[in-house]
């Protein structure tokens, strides 16, 4: 069966059954796109078909294009992987350890054993943890009144570590810092930076932090999955942030993001002219942490997020800013390939040996959502199963 055909017919029926509100999805080889799509509706009940130039939120997915601006900039001998980013951003040289509570509830907290580098930043083995699944960190918010980080507030980052850094890995707001180490060298906001660095040579023209109108007059809205079914909800990341959030961020369609995977399967080149080089996507693309692994995401905020773990039982590892699967996955995903996620449940992956990159997007929470998860992996075997 054609792809098209095939995938259309797992997309369509779950949109209209409702199992999802809206969906797209987008399927690429380092040529260009074989697969666009996009069924149900942009917001619930609200009309507007879910079309494949409809903008989304896409959260997580930001990680790998503030990381491809980081190795920019590690490419153009401005930032080092391994120095002390302390030395660019004084704070990274203060920040503590979060070492319990006292008895008062008020945190306790030590210096670390080691200087915070962008590979560790990259890596996600700073010691930065995210509230949604830390309950420390939601502890620690609580007891200072420091900010969530989806309130764009410089604050939300000031959050203590975990860990000492390189020590362990633990999923979190370090890529929000390579973001503002970004900013500090190139003396631009980072979505000025990107507009220009990476969105402009891959042609990404419906992708940014702040939605543009013609961007806004395509944009899906944000469901919440409730014990009544779905909730449309009034949910927006900040238009006029005081930091533009690198770790989740940006609005996209997938059309734009299958421009971002193709680069990365074009090994740095992009439509309009060479984004990275060569040996930076291999090594963007190799396990960059060591003997450590990712490990299971339990909530500590279950209204956005489920217990979170792909392919549970496969020892994962993580590049500079890409989770990396050691086997072949179920769906058929090649071992080695590159993938992450967005919090209301886009997905994405690349496959450097198949020379093939998926990503799919519904705007639901919470992340992992029951019926989206499940669906992605669907169209993700189905891409597969239409190569042999």
């Amino acid at each position: 069966m054609a792809m098209k055909d095939s995938l259309d017919r797992i997309l369509g029926p779950a949109a209209e059954a409702g199992s999802v509100p809206g969906v797209v999805a987008v399927v690429t080889d380092g040529d260009g796109l074989l697969y666009e799509g996009g069924f149900g509706e942009r917001a619930l009940g609200g009309g507007e078909a879910m079309t494949p130039d409809t903008v989304v939120w896409i959260a997580s997915m930001t990680k790998a294009i503030t990381a491809t601006a980081a190795m920019q900039q590690v490419e153009r001998g401005r930032l080092e992987l391994d120095a002390p980013a302390k030395e660019v951003i004084p704070y990274l040289g203060e920040v503590q350890v979060l070492d319990g509570f006292e008895d008062s509830g008020e945190p306790r907290l030590r210096p670390p054993r080691g200087d915070i580098t962008l590979r560790h930043l990259l890596t996600h083995t700073a010691g930065f943890s995210y509230e949604i699944w830390n309950p420390d960190i939601l502890r620690y918010q609580q007891a200072t009144g420091t900010p969530t980080i989806t309130t764009c507030e410089d604050a939300a980052l000031t959050t203590p570590l975990l860990f000492d850094p390189g020590t362990d890995w633990d999923y979190g707001i370090n890529i929000d810092w390579a973001g503002k180490m970004v900013e500090a060298v190139s003396g631009r906001k980072l979505g000025a930076y990107l507009a220009a660095e990476v969105f402009e040579p891959l042609g990404m023209a419906s992708t940014a932090f702040r939605i543009t109108e013609k961007m806004r007059a395509r944009l899906a809205r944000i469901h919440q999955r409730g014990e009544a079914g779905f909730e449309v909800l009034d949910l927006e990341i900040p238009q006029a942030p005081e930091f533009e959030m690198g770790g989740g961020g940006l609005y996209a369609t997938l059309g734009d993001y299958a421009r971002f995977l193709r680069m990365i399967l074009n090994k740095g080149e992009g439509e309009w002219g060479r984004v990275l080089k060569p040996e930076t996507v291999e090594a963007m693309s190799r396990n960059q942490m060591g003997d450590k692994r990712v490990r299971a995401l339990k909530t500590a905020a279950p209204t956005l997020s489920n217990d979170a773990e792909f392919f549970p039982g496969m020892p994962k590892t993580w590049g500079l800013s890409f989770m990396i699967n050691t086997e072949t996955a179920p769906t058929g995903r090649t071992a080695g390939s590159l993938a992450w996620a967005g919090l209301a449940n886009s997905y994405y992956w690349i496959d450097p040996v198949k020379g093939i990159a998926g990503a799919y997007a519904t705007q639901i929470l919470p992340f992992v959502d029951e019926t989206s998860l499940p669906l992605f992996l669907d169209f993700e075997t189905a891409v597969y199963d239409s190569l042999d």
